[in-house]
C-alpha cells in the first residue's frame, strides 16, 4: 500500500467515528476521511437499507441501566440465584425498558488506481437508539431468558430518542487485495473477477467502475471451521434507467441506436453488456442478438467489446 494510504487504517478509522456527532448530512464525516486519505478522492457511494438490532436496558425515566440486553439479562439472572420469577418481578417492579438499535450501513469508496479493482471500501454503520418497548408484558409473561430478551409479543411503548446519532465503524477492504483472496479460494474463474476482467479490457474501463458498481465482500466461517469467502457485485447507479426494449429482430443502426442510448444514459461505453451480466434491466436474450447482428453484415462494436461480447457468447456467465 503506498504512503499517503498509512494514515487510512481501521484504528484511525475508528476513532474518528467515535468522535464524529452525524449532522444533517454526512459531509463532515466524509471530509475527515478525505484528509487523512492524502490524495486518494473518497465518496460515499452507497447508504444501506435501514437496520436494526437488539439495544440496551434503560429505566422509565430514561437512565441508562446497560447498554448492552442481551449481557445485561444473562447476568441479571446470574445474580438473581438463577430465579427466574425473581428476574420477571425485578424488571417489572422496576418498569424497565428495552431499547434498539436503528442504523444503516455507509458505504464509502476510496479510488487507488485505474482499474475497476483499484478501490477501497469502508463500511460504517449511522445508527440511533430508541426506546421500544417494556421489558416484561404484563399480559404475556416471558416463558424463558430469550423471551425477555426478544418476545414474540412485546409490551410496545411511545419511542422516544436517548442522545444524538452515532458512527460507527465496521471494517475496511482494499478489493484488490481481496480479489486476490477470493481467486485463491475459488481455483476456478469466479464470476466477479471475469466481470473485473471484462470491464478493464473493454471500453468501459475508460470509466470510473465504482462510480457506478462497487464489490461487497463476504468472509465467515463454515461449519467445520473452514473460511468461506465470496464477493457480490452491487450496482449503485443512482440514476434511473430503463428496462432495455427487446431488441430481438433488430438489425443494423436501429440496434446499434438502441444500444447507444442505453449506454448514454447510463453513461459510460458497454454499459449494456455489464447490466446484462449483472441481471439487471437487460435480458440475455439481447446480447445474443447484438452476437447475431456482429456476425452477419454489421460491424457498430469496437473491437475490444466485441471480443468481450464473443467470450461471454462462447461461455455465459452471471454476477
Amino acid at each position: 500500500m503506498t504512503e499517503p494510504m498509512i494514515a487510512l487504517s481501521g484504528q484511525n478509522i475508528s476513532e474518528l467515528c467515535k468522535h464524529q456527532i452525524p449532522g444533517q448530512d454526512d459531509l463532515s464525516l466524509l471530509n475527515k476521511l478525505q484528509a487523512i486519505s492524502g490524495d486518494f478522492p473518497v465518496r460515499l457511494a452507497r447508504t444501506g437499507d435501514e437496520w436494526y438490532r437488539i439495544g440496551g436496558v434503560v429505566d422509565k425515566a430514561g437512565a441508562r441501566i446497560s447498554n448492552d440486553l442481551i449481557e445485561w439479562v444473562e447476568r441479571t439472572f446470574l445474580e438473581c440465584g438463577q430465579n427466574f420469577q425473581t428476574l420477571i418481578d425485578y424488571a417489572r417492579d422496576n418498569q424497565l425498558i428495552a431499547t434498539r438499535q436503528i442504523g444503516r450501513t455507509l458505504y464509502f469508496v476510496i479510488e487507488t488506481g485505474s482499474k475497476a479493482e483499484d478501490f477501497i471500501l469502508l463500511e460504517i454503520d449511522k445508527t440511533r437508539e430508541v426506546s421500544d418497548r417494556l421489558l416484561i408484558n404484563e399480559e404475556h409473561l416471558p416463558q424463558d431468558l430469550e423471551d425477555i430478551i426478544d418476545p414474540l409479543t412485546p409490551a410496545m411503548i411511545e419511542s422516544w430518542h436517548f442522545g444524538h446519532s452515532r458512527y460507527h465503524y465496521r471494517r475496511k477492504t482494499d478489493i484488490k487485495l481481496f480479489m486476490e483472496t477470493l481467486i485463491q479460494h475459488h481455483p476456478e474463474e469466479h464470476p466477479v473477477r471475469r466481470f473485473l476482467d471484462d470491464w478493464n479490457r473493454s471500453n468501459a474501463g475508460k470509466h470510473v467502475f465504482s462510480a457506478d458498481w462497487i464489490i461487497r465482500p463476504y468472509q465467515h466461517t463454515g461449519r467445520y471451521g473452514e473460511q468461506i469467502i465470496n464477493a457480490e457485485v452491487v450496482n449503485i447507479q443512482s440514476q434511473r434507467l430503463p428496462h432495455l426494449e427487446d431488441l430481438v429482430g433488430k438489425q443494423g443502426s436501429t440496434l446499434k441506436n438502441v444500444l447507444t442510448r442505453f449506454d448514454r444514459q447510463a453513461g459510460y461505453s458497454f454499459a449494456w453488456f455489464f447490466y446484462m451480466v449483472k441481471g439487471k434491466l437487460v435480458s440475455p436474450h439481447n446480447g445474443e442478438a447484438v452476437y447475431r447482428d456482429i456476425s452477419g453484415d454489421f460491424a457498430y462494436l469496437p473491437e475490444r467489446d466485441e471480443a468481450v461480447l464473443r467470450d461471454w457468447i462462447a461461455s455465459p456467465y452471471n454476477v
